[in-house]
């Protein structure tokens, strides 16, 4: 591993996050000895992690690094004296009863929080605020956050706890540069309906009801075949599921196959979680099956395949769960990555979706630069189909499945057919349990009944998505303008966390029944109001009737008229138009170019002639 430089920071600079993938043990034990104290007195660190094998970890490494420190563990019967020069914590433990308070905030120079994509729960909030550091105060202790996924699902800001970035390595770029293995990827399609399973309140799917569509003798003869077709020669195979049913149901598959597999579960005992886990280090055998064990803070460099058989909502669970088989290890050449995928609709995020490609799209044994170059590829079939100029450079980087150049509308033969085309939905509803309605290239809706509107849109100058709250003004104020002025909720780079932003926004501040994509309302048919307001655009023959459309759908239709849908397909017929005639310019160019050369030999003369010539 390449080694790790951590300069000495002065105090107004160390409220950071360290966003990095495998070695973050290693920085963060280091960081310890070069934080400068606030005073004589403040010389203790205090380390936080929320699972039992990320504070044993933390504790080793410190051992390893600090070897005349004093280090002590606060994990469920483990108490710790609150004395020593270093103290690595659970969470939970910490903030149970008093627990807390034999630790004394004066005392510490730093508060160090691993996998700090979870700082903004109300648990480390409890443990920030007794440390002085929400808000922050005077001689407070410095917080540093490592974490290889700075991002959360639910959209909440990690900058309620964390100032700024001060580093962060796209595990793309650090394979390139050798901090990690190499990966080939290759998707399995299933049948398995996602449609039908339920969701959390975080918006992935849930377990159970999930569990209930995958597992069954189909699929995971299905996962277990590809398995064998290829990865038979890998020698260590960490496989990720749903429950502890699918654990049971998919390792009774392997074995019926022949496969010597074990697992581990979040109910194994902990003397044979670890003698199951050594073992599987020494490759005594080839298949690990797991739920929730693994997808943060393992350390088994010699995993070389991952089987991802459990789909998933949440690009940071998949990045993690990828992230397992990306460990450098003597003899190992890459990890192999096979995931097995389902519907677009269901919006779930598959290793195609982490290099702009849709959800659907199968790969077999393709490398991060197979993928990226395929992206490049489908951007410029995209840019040719738009007349674009080809040569438009590609800002930003690994992007997801509504990248600029992956959500857009086509070419409509009229207004009416752009008003009717829900495609544009298809993906963003697959994510979302509300009621989006695309109206623009990279542009969406979200309406309130008050006439209050949500808008997710890209930035197309730095390349960002924004998520914008507009409140329509009381009809007693005193102003003539519909609307106040935008406010901006959030932004990110993907697509999908500037949705999830939206998302918990819209739950507090629009009625579900309202938004919601399920509403029963939605099914029902279209009001005379909607049927009215619709057919004032449409042609005498292209009228809708009762019973012809929904509500759901008129409501829909309404958004996209209300959000410009007439405009734009004045511009759509403008710029054919414009095309048309510069096409017929060109033309003419060619013909008056062309030299047309007539019969020259008709006579005998001539013929001679010609032959003299």
């Amino acid at each position: 591993m390449p080694r790790v430089v951590v300069k000495q920071y002065s105090r107004p600079k160390i409220d950071v996050l360290i966003a990095t993938l495998t070695f973050l043990k290693v920085i963060f034990t280091q960081l310890i000895d070069r934080v400068i104290p606030p005073n004589e007195l403040a010389t203790r660190t205090l380390i936080l992690a929320h699972r039992r094998e990320l504070v044993v970890q933390a504790a080793d490494h410190c051992k390893r690094a600090y070897p005349e420190k004093e280090i002590e563990i606060e994990l469920g019967n483990s108490h710790a004296k609150g004395t020593a020069d270093i103290t690595v914590a659970s969470v939970q433990s910490i903030t149970s009863g008093e627990r807390i308070q034999k630790f004394d905030p004066q005392l510490y120079k730093l508060v160090l929080v691993d996998e700090a994509h979870h700082i903004v729960s109300p648990t480390y909030l409890k443990v920030l605020e007794y440390f002085g550091l929400r808000p922050h105060k005077k001689d407070a202790p410095a917080l540093v956050g490592v974490s290889a996924t700075f991002s959360r699902f639910d959209g909440l800001k990690l900058g309620s706890a964390i100032d700024h970035i001060v580093y962060h390595k796209d595990y793309v770029d650090m394979i390139h540069e050798k901090w990690l293995c190499k990966v080939i990827f290759t998707t399995v399609k299933t049948n398995a309906n996602l449609s039908r399973v339920r969701k959390q309140k975080t918006g992935d799917f849930q377990l159970s009801s999930l569990s209930e569509e995958v597992n069954t003798k189909e699929t995971n003869e299905l996962v277990v075949r590809a398995w064998m077709a290829k990865a038979l020669e890998r020698k260590s195979t960490l496989v990720f599921c749903v429950d502890l049913q699918h654990v049971f149901g998919l390792t009774a598959t392997f074995r019926e196959f022949g496969i010597e597999s074990r697992f581990v579960t979040g109910n194994t005992a902990k003397k044979e979680r670890s003698d199951t886990l050594e073992a599987f280090k020494n490759r005594a055998f080839p298949v690990l099956l797991n739920c929730g064990v693994f997808t943060e803070g393992t350390d088994v460099p010699n995993i070389d395949c991952v089987v991802l058989a459990r789909p998933t909502r949440s690009r940071n669970l998949l990045v993690q769960m990828i992230g397992r088989g990306m460990r450098l290890y003597p003899g190992k050449e890459n990890c192999h990555v096979i995931d097995f995928v389902a519907a677009l609709e269901t919006g779930i995020v598959s290793t195609p979706t982490l290099f702009g490609l849709d959800p659907d799209e199968l790969i077999d044994e393709a490398t991060p630069e197979d993928m990226r170059k395929r992206k490049e590829r489908k951007e410029h079939e995209e840019r040719v189909k738009k007349g674009l100029n080809d040569t438009k450079p590609n800002v930003g980087s690994v992007r997801s499945l509504a990248a600029p150049d992956q959500v857009t509308f086509t070419d409509y033969d009229s207004v009416d057919d752009l008003i009717e085309d829900a495609s544009g939905e298809r993906h963003i509803r697959g994510l979302s349990t509300y009621a989006w309605v695309q109206v623009g290239d990279n542009r969406f809706i979200l309406s309130a009944q008050n006439g209050d509107y949500l808008q997710v849109r890209l930035d197309d100058e730095n390349q960002q998505w924004r998520v914008f709250y507009t409140q329509r003004i009381p009809a007693y104020a005193s102003t003539k303008a519909p609307y106040m002025k935008p406010r901006v909720i959030a932004t990110s780079e993907l697509f999908e966390h500037a949705l999830s932003a939206a998302d918990t926004f819209a739950a507090e501040a629009f009625p579900h029944n309202f938004i919601s994509k399920a509403a029963s309302w939605r099914h029902l048919s279209a009001s005379d109001p909607q049927l009215s307001f619709l057919n004032r655009i449409r042609g005498e023959n292209n009228k809708l009737k009762e019973g012809q459309i929904t509500k759901g759908r008129a409501a829909d239709m309404i958004t996209k008229i209300k959000f410009g849908a007439r405009g734009r397909y004045q511009q759509q017929v403008s710029q054919r138009r414009t095309k048309k005639k510069a096409h017929e310019k060109v033309m003419k160019m060619r013909e008056r170019e062309e030299v047309r050369v007539g019969p020259l030999c008709d006579t005998g003369i001539e013929v001679q002639a010609c032959k003299e010539l």
